[in-house]
């Protein structure tokens, strides 16, 4: 009987060795991801799992430590079950803190997702576009950083009004490389296409025309952030805009407030107070503001099928959790596909 209770106490220590060791690496150093949705096709597809190194932009220390071990939001065992005590928020800090360079992938918690601490937040999965400081312009979807073109990403994808023949059906697109579309009845449809794929069907006869998707300049989006009609912008004409830049003042009138007003209630912790242009910050009167961090602009690569910083607005560096490096296992999980792996995407790279 000793024998078989020094025998489990070995396993025992061995599985709180174990499972300390992974709630660690999971915390400070990297973790994976399940890519759930198309907003970064084709650049990361739905069931890739990614590998995200949570030391390229400086580790972010534990805002919420009263949180049960590998867990999010729901406890593993009981969806039902919060897995985190809120009752200690824990002040941000990032140990060995990195800037975030232009186009990276980055994976972020969800800002607007008030009802759970930074840290419990929804993970969000997007490309770098705008920096601290940035001027930022989008122009017949074209971005422009401080009046300099950016180039698309390499897998970037838009809608377009795609008119067919009668051969072409849902399961047809597939061979096409398409996973998605809409159809309107009279072979038409509005489907979602990168350079590659159009120019490829292009050359055939079942595709009989193809025509981008047109928004028109100054339409006013009631949904695009800061969803007030005096930015009349949409997700192909948005801007201009500057990105906060920690440190950085920037002089509030009854228009840039629309921009800013939720980093400074929300963001950054301050009671804001608006009678018409006057503005009073912590009870005090004041014409300007000074940003206490960083902020970013996010996209998807899948840019009319994407909820990103043009829906949300900025990301603040808080919320920052880590740099995709590269994809370690996809599986299609789409349920006519007959290959359920993608081996071609196993240990690829993120670009």
């Amino acid at each position: 009987m000793k024998k078989i209770k020094q025998y489990v106490k070995q396993w025992l220590k061995a599985l709180i060795y174990a499972m300390l060791t992974v709630v660690i690496v999971k915390t400070f150093f990297f973790w994976v991801y399940i890519i759930p949705s198309t907003s970064m096709e084709k650049t990361l597809l739905p069931g890739d799992l990614i590998f995200v190194n949570k030391m390229s932009y400086g580790i972010r220390m534990p805002i919420t430590p009263l949180t049960f071990p590998l867990s999010h939001q729901k406890m593993p065992f009981n969806n039902q079950w919060q897995s985190y005590l809120d009752i200690i928020q824990l002040p941000y800090y990032r140990l060995f803190s990195s800037t975030i360079e232009r186009n990276d992938v980055v994976v972020f918690n969800y800002p607007i997702e008030d009802i759970v601490p930074v840290d419990h937040r929804s993970f969000y999965i997007k490309r770098c576009i705008g920096l601290p400081g940035d001027t930022l312009k989008i122009i017949d979807k074209k971005v422009f950083i401080n009046h300099v073109y950016i180039p698309f990403p390499k897998n970037v994808e838009f809608n377009y009004r795609v008119q067919t023949d009668k051969s072409i059906g849902y399961d047809s697109l597939a061979i096409y490389d398409i996973s998605e579309g809409s159809y309107f009845g009279n072979e038409l449809w509005e489907l979602t296409l990168s350079d590659s794929v159009k120019n490829r069907i292009s050359k055939t006869q079942q595709f009989k025309s193809i025509k981008p998707l047109q928004v028109a300049p100054n339409s006013y989006a009631d949904y695009i952030f800061p969803y007030c009609k005096n930015y009349c912008w949409n997700i192909d004409y948005y801007g201009e805009l500057i990105i906060p830049k920690k440190g950085s003042t920037v002089v509030l009138d009854s228009n840039n407030i629309h921009l800013y007003q939720r980093i400074i209630e929300i963001y950054e912790d301050n009671e804001l107070k608006i009678n018409g242009s006057i503005f009073i910050i912590n009870n005090d009167t004041t014409s300007t503001y000074t940003f206490k961090m960083d902020y970013y602009f996010m996209m998807g690569d899948n840019r009319h099928n994407s909820s990103d910083s043009r829906f949300f607005g900025f990301v603040p560096e808080d919320h920052i959790i880590g740099k995709t490096k590269f994809v370690l296992v996809s599986i299609n999980k789409a349920p006519q596909t007959k290959n359920k792996y993608r081996w071609n995407r196993f240990f690829t790279k993120v670009e």
